[in-house]
């Protein structure tokens, strides 16, 4: 079998984290800068990763997440939260990193500016919250397919408080505001559901070429 197909396979919404099993610190540095190389739209990155280990910090988030076991059993609990700064911060923000990485002037970079400035001037507010949440959700997407690589276990959760989540971490006065979540570790002996096969739909049914 395909490598990344064995992966994937392995990877499963894992329900039961074993609290003695620690990440290796090499092993997060990965991880973190996976999520650092995820793609976005214009590269803009609108978001930051939370990376909680604080046990008092996880255990005031339990309750936010509807008392999954998972948010204080991990030995992570990642928060991918959206960035709040207005447009022209966040785009001059980009820029100024793209003429440092580059060594180039921003003034080459105007015309790549403007264009990013008037793709998000001509959304809502709403929109743009939609948006950045896409955004959001590429990393997310990414991550899981890192971890599964690396055999470490994840679990992706929407069904989590975000206003919750903001006012224990405090992102809004960070200027952030929580999307979703995910513990990451390994995955308990005990885990029921480690060992069912996974369920999906036949390729032919869930794939078509035109």
């Amino acid at each position: 079998m395909n490598k990344i197909i064995e992966d994937l396979n392995w990877r499963y919404a894992t329900k039961a984290f074993d609290p003695t099993k620690e990440i290796a610190e090499k092993d997060l540095e990965t991880i973190l800068e996976a999520f650092r190389l995820s793609a976005s739209s214009f590269w803009l990155q609108p978001w930051k990763l939370f990376v909680i280990k604080n046990a008092e910090k996880k255990q005031a988030l339990l309750e936010h997440s509807w008392f999954q076991a998972q948010v204080v059993d991990a030995p992570y609990h990642l928060v991918f939260a959206r960035n709040n700064a207005d447009d022209k911060i966040l785009v001059q923000e980009f820029i100024d990193d793209i003429a440092q990485t580059r060594n180039v002037t921003t003034d080459t970079l105007e015309e790549y500016k403007q264009m990013m400035l008037g793709f998000l001037s001509r959304m809502s507010a709403e929109e743009k919250i939609i948006w950045a949440n896409k955004q959001i959700y590429i990393a997310l997407g990414n991550l899981m397919t890192v971890l599964a690589e690396m055999r470490i276990d994840s679990c992706a959760m929407e069904w989590i408080n975000p206003a919750k989540y903001d006012e224990v971490l405090g992102l809004t006065e960070k200027g952030y505001s929580t999307v979703v979540a995910m513990p990451i570790g390994y995955r308990s002996s005990e885990d029921k559901y480690a060992d069912l096969a996974k369920v999906r739909f036949p390729i032919d049914k869930m794939t078509e070429i035109i």
